[in-house]
């Protein structure tokens, strides 16, 4: 079991310890923990106790990764919007379950490493190293999941269970009228679709920049054979659910094929995208030094196909407040883009937010059709632009603004020479950066970037988006004011765009 250290121990109040540790479990914890708890065989109620324990010191000392959501009863396990799109399927077939299990497996997985990491010195008994509480972490969750589902209606409980909330608060929206603000609000999203209109004809009709421009492009860049990606594809969807699962190896080839170039209009130190770290400041520092451009790869499901996805972020170190009542200007900013593949890996569609989840806008090719919304109502999709057919080894080409980082155009690499040159990290990276006492996550227990609130939220609340306008984690982007819409919802494409066949 966990011994919370005594400097950690007089930091917490007794009572706050038996609360948290001891008594929450009888009355609020629901099965199969509660009787892995209380009577399951010593093996079982010793990791489950290890767990109920974990959480506690890990939720004490505000280190909780919010990129994907627990499941009640199921300490091991975690749960994004992608795997919860399975729950009604997999129940039906062993082999399903089984990988269905192995995802969320691996989602707890990867944010107990960083939860455990970003454990300050002597939260953990001393005696225990991190490889140690990782060990027992791993072993434990085995055991528990294998005593678990070898109990009738478990897969069924946690199917019931793996679901996960949107990132809108019901009641900001009751409290701020929403059936009535909405409606100044869709007025300024219409201006917004119109000045990012015609930001996008100033540039096809050639309007010089607003500042220089710096052209950054990957180092590195491999170049693979529509052959190749097809098979790569293939080979890493044979599987019961049909999920592309790269290797590292190849996760790493696909991202670097399809590296997108930035130019940016670059008047000052804020135009200069870097790597991420922790300094004094109260939110992450960027290093322009070190150009660094942040991925991971996702899925979207379509006509009973998985499809992979490329995302791409690049951080600045701020928007800077353009005049004194700016709303928008703040630390940190950014620019994702995202890379929709068809199976054989050509892309069909990008997209791009900002880390805000704000200013969604989508950019599809002539394999995609847009649909149309099916009520008129709500941010459906904004299309500033079509691109037109993919080319083998071509890439995207993003024109990003001066300042306030709004994408300005995309169309396909011209072949230009790059001014410099930026390097690839997985945006795991993110959640374990070096801080100047041992590592902290760039993102708050909240799934938002501490320091980087807005002026906006204050405004925009009725609209039920917590803290509109700060920086957030991957699974935490809701990208509409009007209606419910989220970067990673596994219908997004579906519901939005057909496919047409090659």
């Amino acid at each position: 079991m966990i011994r919370i250290s005594n400097a950690a121990a007089r930091s917490m109040p007794c009572a706050a310890i038996l609360v948290s540790i001891f008594l929450s479990g009888c009355a609020t914890l629901e099965e199969p923990l509660r009787t892995n708890l209380a009577s399951g065989p010593p093996a079982v109620r010793e990791c489950a106790n290890w767990f109920q324990t974990l959480d506690a010191v890990i939720d004490r000392a505000g280190v909780r990764d919010a990129g994907s959501f627990r499941i009640r009863g199921f300490p091991y396990l975690r749960v994004d919007r992608f795997s919860s799109s399975f729950r009604d399927e997999a129940v039906d077939s062993p082999q399903k379950v089984a990988q269905w299990i192995d995802r969320m497996r691996a989602l707890d997985a990867d944010a107990r490493t960083s939860e455990l990491r970003n454990l300050p010195r002597g939260a953990i008994d001393d005696s225990l190293g991190l490889e140690q509480a990782a060990d027992r972490t791993q072993r434990c969750a085995a055991r528990l999941r294998e005593y678990d589902f070898s109990l009738p209606d478990s897969t069924r409980t946690l199917a019931a269970r793996a679901q996960v909330p949107d990132d809108y608060q019901d009641w900001q929206r009751a409290l701020g009228l929403y059936a009535l603000t909405r409606i100044p609000f869709a007025t300024g999203v219409a201006r917004w679709h119109e000045e990012t209109l015609a930001d996008f004809k100033r540039s096809a009709d050639g309007v010089p920049p607003r500042a220089p421009v710096t052209r950054h492009a990957l180092s590195q860049r491999p170049s693979l054979p529509p052959a190749q990606l097809a098979s790569i594809i293939a080979h890493a969807s044979a599987n019961p659910l049909g999920i592309p699962e790269f290797s590292p190896e190849d996760g790493n080839l696909l991202a670097a094929a399809f590296a997108p170039v930035f130019e940016i209009e670059t008047a000052s130190e804020y135009d200069r995208f870097g790597a991420l770290a922790w300094g004094d400041a109260p939110s992450p520092v960027v290093q322009s030094a070190r150009p660094l451009v942040y991925f991971r790869i996702s899925h979207t499901r379509y006509g009973g196909q998985v499809l992979p996805q490329l995302v791409y972020t690049i951080w600045f170190s701020e928007r800077p407040s353009q005049h004194a009542f700016d709303i928008l200007g703040g630390r940190l900013d950014g620019v994702v883009l995202r890379v929709t593949l068809s199976a054989l890996g050509e892309p069909l569609l990008y997209d791009s937010i900002h880390p805000c989840g704000c200013f969604h806008m989508f950019f599809p090719t002539p394999r995609v059709q847009p649909v149309p919304s099916p009520d008129g109502y709500g941010e459906w999709a904004f299309i500033p632009k079509k691109l037109p057919a993919h080319h083998p080894g071509t890439r995207a080409v993003l024109r990003i603004a001066t300042a306030t980082h709004y994408v300005l155009d995309i169309s396909p690499d011209s072949g230009g020479a790059a001014t410099q040159a930026y390097e690839l990290a997985p945006e795991a990276e993110l959640q374990v950066l070096v801080a100047p006492q041992g590592t902290r996550s760039a993102y708050g227990p909240d799934g938002l970037v501490p320091g980087t609130e807005r002026g906006e939220r204050l405004l925009f609340w009725p609209m039920g988006i917590s803290s509109a306008g700060a920086m957030r984690q991957w699974g935490r982007h809701a990208t509409a004011f009007l209606g419910r819409r989220h970067f990673d919802d596994h219908d997004l494409v579906e519901k939005r765009f057909r496919i047409l066949a090659p």
